[in-house]
């Protein structure tokens, strides 16, 4: 093991040597009145969200846990910062806040394009990859065949495996390659594997057109089909405004009780509630075959009520770490952070687009069904050093609350509190002398949230970046309201009531924000509590 870890740490220190040059140009942006240069790295570059240091990156895959480590692997075109062909980047972590990257895992070959897809630990070495007592670790990806597109065919995805004796680093595509091919559907990719202890086989889930299908194994190598769900010739369950990718189906206990419940995602785009790419949810059960809705979450699902993960524009494709739950039984999960309405064209060189900071997921059952809530992940709060509390503070008109003196908002936590909300709203506002504005609060009447970026700064890369407010309806219904707000220099994330209602967007203000401000709509109230903490994270 201490050789291991010692290569990893090898690994990390030679990135320097081995990652490309291209795009490293650190493009200047703007120069302030003390004529110090803002450039794009200082500017856009986050300080607590993973970026690739250069070139293009789209769905986390891959993601699991052992020996310590976290592995991220990722969609990736390290040669240009727009989609191309497509890599597995790679990076780990200790604790799910800090990433650092590693050399490339899996690249393109004659077969296709390396698409996603996700990793397990083969704990009892049930593929025959482990030898001597190793672990093998097998990735279960896409091959995406650009000549078959090219030639209008449409077998042009199907799956294929790897594994890695060496806990992830490097990978050792399997010769029996694809381990399943492509049953005459054009959209066929993204495959979800987990271990059903209950049933002794694997269990994956694969995007196939707008609905998912279930597939079993005992080797990872022969995969038999078991069913499908979500549009059949009968009826339509869920969106279907596009393709569904991304898939994750995996067991999880109602919080304060003895239940589990089966959680399934896809990602569908477009067709997001707030436009474009969005991932939604389904919980039910899963007998081994079949995947089936709980009724009460059924019922709640054809009124159109909550079945999204997150209702900001930039979280996409998001998917669950394998081999490691929470201390109540929880998942952990990370998802893509932008939208493929406008992904390719942001204003950033060097690099494009980042993953959202990882979540606990928890499913709480409420009087009318079950819903999942995210929340940041506790090990972010080992990294909060400077506090600023301040209670009960009256709100009527604007009121500025905290200056960039105090707390640097591109590495900030914010926690709120407001108790008989009854029909107030408030609208918070980043500003800074330019006249950027990133607005976002609650509209009492409505009983809605919202994120408004159209005066956020550069917003003219994009016809529907910032052309309408993002709306998300409140789930709660309790009279205190609350909220975690994450900043990263180019991204807010929205937790409110305790995760049950999130908001994932990403801006570029010309130059950083300087003042967070809250302004009552119609009637003043009382901010009972503001928490604010910078985060220790470069």
């Amino acid at each position: 093991m201490k050789n291991l870890r010692l290569k990893l740490v090898l690994v990390i220190a030679g990135l320097g040597i081995v990652l490309s040059c291209k795009n490293q140009s650190n493009k200047e942006i703007k120069v302030n009145k003390e004529n110090s240069v803002l450039t794009e790295e200082s500017m856009y570059r986050p300080n607590f969200h993973f970026t690739p240091k250069v070139g293009w990156m789209n769905d986390p895959n891959g993601m699991f846990h052992y020996n310590g480590y976290y592995h991220l692997y990722f969609q990736h075109y390290p040669d240009d910062n727009k989609w191309g062909p497509m890599h597995w980047g790679h990076a780990i972590s200790t604790d799910m806040v800090e990433w650092k990257e590693q050399p490339i895992a899996l690249y393109p070959d004659d077969m296709g394009y390396i698409f996603s897809g996700s990793a397990v630990v083969d704990l009892q070495n049930t593929s025959g990859f482990g030898t001597g007592g190793q672990v093998p670790i097998i990735a279960m990806f896409t091959y995406h065949n650009t000549e078959i597109k090219k030639a209008k065919g449409i077998d042009v995805e199907s799956q294929a495996i790897a594994y890695s004796l060496d806990e992830g680093l490097t990978w050792t595509k399997y010769s029996g390659n694809p381990v399943i091919s492509n049953p005459g559907i054009r959209n066929f990719r993204d495959p979800k594997v987990s271990w059903n202890e209950e049933h002794n086989k694997w269990i994956m889930v694969l995007a196939a057109q707008d609905k998912v299908m279930f597939y079993g194994s005992k080797n990872l190598k022969s995969w038999e089909l078991l069913s499908d769900f979500g549009s059949d010739l009968n009826r339509e369950i869920g969106t279907h405004g596009g393709v569904w990718e991304c898939p994750d189906l995996f067991p999880i206990p109602v919080e304060g009780t003895d239940e589990t419940k089966w959680v399934l995602f896809a990602s569908v785009n477009p067709g997001g509630p707030n436009g474009g790419s969005a991932t939604q949810y389904f919980i039910g059960d899963f007998d081994g075959t079949k995947f089936s809705m709980d009724k009460d979450f059924e019922t709640v699902l054809n009124k159109g009520q909550n079945h999204w993960i997150d209702f900001g524009k930039d979280n996409y494709a998001g998917v669950t770490f394998s081999n490691v739950t929470s201390k109540n039984g929880g998942k952990f999960y990370m998802g893509w952070m932008s939208n493929w309405e406008y992904a390719n064209k942001v204003p950033t060189e060097t690099w494009r687009s980042a993953m959202t900071v990882a979540r606990e997921i928890k499913l709480v059952r409420d009087a009318d069904s079950y819903r999942l809530a995210f929340n940041p992940v506790d090990e972010i709060d080992a990294y909060k050093v400077v506090k600023y509390k301040k209670e009960n503070i009256a709100v009527d008109g604007e009121l500025a609350l905290i200056n960039s003196e105090k707390i640097n908002f591109s590495r900030a936590a914010i926690n709120f509190n407001i108790s008989h909300i009854k029909k107030d709203s408030f609208t918070f506002k980043l500003a800074n002398k330019q006249g950027d504005e990133l607005s976002f609060g609650y509209n009492g009447i409505d009983n809605t949230f919202f994120i408004d970026r159209n005066k956020s700064g550069k917003t003219g890369f994009s016809d529907t970046f910032s052309n309408k407010k993002s709306i998300a309806k409140r789930i709660s219904d309790r009279s205190t309201l609350s909220g975690t707000i994450l900043l990263d220099k180019t991204s807010i994330e929205l937790f409110f009531d305790e995760g049950s209602t999130v908001m994932t967007e990403i801006f570029f203000p010309n130059v950083p924000f300087e003042i967070l401000s809250i302004e009552s709509v119609d009637q003043d109230f009382n901010l009972d509590l503001l928490e604010v903490n910078q985060l220790n994270i470069n």
